[in-house]
């Protein structure tokens, strides 16, 4: 039996050897999609969180199953993070104490999910993943509104560290099995937790989601069907796009890129439960 991009399934719904692309056949077309994907992906992560719910269903739109889409998406978007932290060198000045507190908690969560989704049957991910992007493109939605209800930050007050780490914890957790939205999460949790300016927590989002990042890429690379020849490409592009996504933030209004992530999202997910 054959899938819609020409590849060997077996019965069990498996691709035999690969959970890619047969990349001598894919056009040059759709290597480009993803390419410029990947840079947009990299610049909606840093800006507002989310991207990875662009490239995610270009993945599945181009013929991957749910469980390769979600692997070689993490493990592509490491660059981009990494381009993020650069480009966020000056708003993390000062802020060492609070990057190594969340830190710990940051790496022992992406641990715990990213081998929850390696132990868990795929079926189960491919039950839950329609529902994570649903709530991940709400959550992006009513980013906004959540932010207006956390208020400002009172100036020189501490870090609430029993709502911090035990939130962070989670939220690496959720980011290690599946990723998506997974800066908004964060960002969420350290307005409502840290006191400080909201593009300062923005590059910590940066540093916590290239440390969930690489925990799960590590443990992807070693037990999952991660396609490398995915992330050679997308690698660069996501690299390129979470530093230009760097410059741009506090400078540029990331609502109408929200809006576009969130109708993705919701329409990915729509589909995936009708499928």
């Amino acid at each position: 039996m054959a899938d819609p991009v020409g590849r060997t399934v077996q019965r069990d719904g498996h691709h035999p050897n690969t959970h890619g692309l047969a990349w001598h056949v894919v056009p040059a077309v759709h290597l480009a999609l993803l390419t410029v994907v990947a840079i947009l992906s990299g610049i909606i992560n840093a800006l507002a969180g989310g991207g990875s719910l662009l490239l995610f269903p270009t993945l599945l739109a181009l013929g991957f199953p749910p469980l390769a889409a979600n692997v070689t998406n993490s493990v592509a978007q490491c660059p981009g993070y990494m381009g993020f932290a650069l480009g966020s060198r000056r708003e993390l000045s000062g802020q060492l104490a609070r990057v190594l507190s969340t830190a710990g908690v940051a790496m022992v969560g992406a641990l715990g999910g990213s081998l929850l989704l390696l132990v868990l049957p795929a079926t189960v991910f491919d039950a839950v993943v329609p529902a994570l992007i649903a709530l991940a493109s709400l959550l992006l939605g009513v980013q906004p509104w959540l932010d207006r209800w956390v208020g400002k930050p009172a100036s020189g007050a501490k870090d609430r560290r029993s709502v911090l780490l035990p939130a962070v914890f989670l939220a690496a957790i959720y980011g290690g099995y599946f990723g998506g939205a997974l800066g908004v999460l964060l960002i969420a949790v350290l307005a409502l937790a840290a006191s400080d300016d909201l593009r300062r927590l923005n590059a910590v989002k940066g540093i916590l989601s290239l440390i969930i990042s690489v925990v799960s890429a590590v443990v992807f690379a070693i037990g999952a069907p991660v396609d490398w020849l995915a992330v050679a490409l997308l690698a660069p592009a996501t690299l390129l796009g979470g530093y230009v996504g760097a410059q741009l933030a506090g400078r540029l209004s990331a609502a109408m890129l929200r809006a576009a992530v969130v109708a993705v999202g919701l329409a990915v997910s729509i589909y995936l439960f009708l499928r």
